[in-house]
């Protein structure tokens, strides 16, 4: 199964770009589109059922409800060290990421959420090829992406905080258990005993391990153990897709010289006068946000060089550092650490439009 593929026609199907994709189709699955434009990867030889929703029918009992639990987990044999919390954790976390391709649609608040799940699952995939960071950095910059990927999903306190990266393997910290093992573990239960689960199991058991195997493709793109994932090419965004794909190009551009990077940036702008399309504005957002990401992260007083370069066109300079803090919670999140006071820096505070206002000061 190529997660390649499923990646770039989820992305054409999300934003209606280029020529649109048939259907994805794997030998189990392929994508089919719902009435409000929301799309699900469902199962070739059972239509109503989806990658996503076969297991709904599985979820644990969960402990927080009723009674003291006096029941054991599912996978108490293998995991001993699991207790029933942790598996409802570990259930959260496989829906969290099987959802993952997922298209929905949301209002404008969740917009927010949505864009920042999946551009953290894509930034996952590029660190691995990043040679201008240490390991140190890349750690730092793993841990912050995977915590925005759970956080605007969203899930719940106990499952954000639940797991840990051990080098490039995601644990269950409580447990060390990693998710490998035990995603792993799940899908060959259910493909064993598939037949005692007949009554919530629709799916055969060949379709239960091409879940398996997706699933795992996503979790190892996550760890960053995967080939990295590109943006699907279109016309017209060849100079900001060539930086979004390739991080390690855009910061030694920058390195050598920042005003390349700022033209197409201002190329993008000029371009976006005539007509833009929501492709085009993802993409122009994912770029800005990898300037949050990849440098203000480590350097915030960057910040004003991005401001004096485009100062001489204010309308401009407005879309550029509003958008920054709009589109996402990433440099909220950078100034905390950071510990940023913004009232050190009015000329990027006079760039505000009204909306950052609001969210920002």
């Amino acid at each position: 199964m190529e997660l390649q593929k499923l990646y770039s026609d989820c992305i054409r199907l999300k934003f209606n770009c280029g020529v649109k994709p048939e259907p994805s189709c794997t030998d189990y699955m392929e994508y089919g589109l719902y009435e409000d434009n929301s799309a699900e990867l469902f199962m070739v030889s059972h239509p109503d059922e989806t990658f996503t929703s076969w297991m709904s029918r599985l979820r644990p009992k969960d402990p927080y409800y009723g009674s003291r639990p006096d029941w054991k987990p599912t996978l108490s044999e293998p995991f001993e060290q699991l207790d029933v919390y942790d598996e409802m954790i570990m259930y959260y976390l496989l829906f969290t990421i099987n959802t993952t391709l997922s298209i929905n649609t949301y209002n404008t608040y969740s917009a927010m959420n949505e864009f920042m799940k999946g551009y953290s699952f894509f930034q996952l995939s590029q660190l691995s090829e990043i040679p201008q960071f240490s390991e140190e950095q890349k750690h730092l910059l793993r841990d912050f992406f995977f915590f925005f990927y759970l956080y605007a999903h969203p899930v719940n306190e106990d499952t954000l905080y639940a797991c840990s990266f051990s080098e490039q393997h995601l644990v269950h910290t409580k447990t060390d258990i990693s998710l490998e093992d035990y995603f792993s573990a799940y899908h060959d239960h259910y493909t064993l005993l598939r037949n005692e689960y007949w009554e919530q199991i629709v799916i055969t058991a060949e379709e239960i391990q091409a879940c398996k195997r997706l699933t795992l493709e996503l979790l190892y793109t996550i760890e960053g153990r995967s080939p990295k994932l590109n943006m699907p090419s279109e016309e017209g965004l060849e100079p900001i897709l060539m930086l979004i794909n390739n991080v390690s190009q855009m910061l030694q551009l920058y390195t050598e010289e920042p005003e390349a990077l700022f033209q197409i940036m201002r190329d993008f702008l000029i371009q976006a006068e005539g007509h833009s399309s929501t492709y085009a504005n993802h993409c122009f957002k994912t770029l800005l946000q990898n300037y949050a990401s990849y440098i203000l992260f480590f350097r915030f007083d960057e910040v004003q060089l991005l401001v004096d370069a485009f100062r001489h066109t204010p309308a401009w300079c407005e879309i550029i550092v509003s958008k920054l803090f709009n589109d996402s919670i990433f440099l909220e999140k950078i100034m905390r650490l950071q510990q940023v006071n913004l009232d050190a820096y009015p000329d990027v505070t006079m760039f505000f439009n009204e909306e950052a206002r609001k969210m920002i000061l």
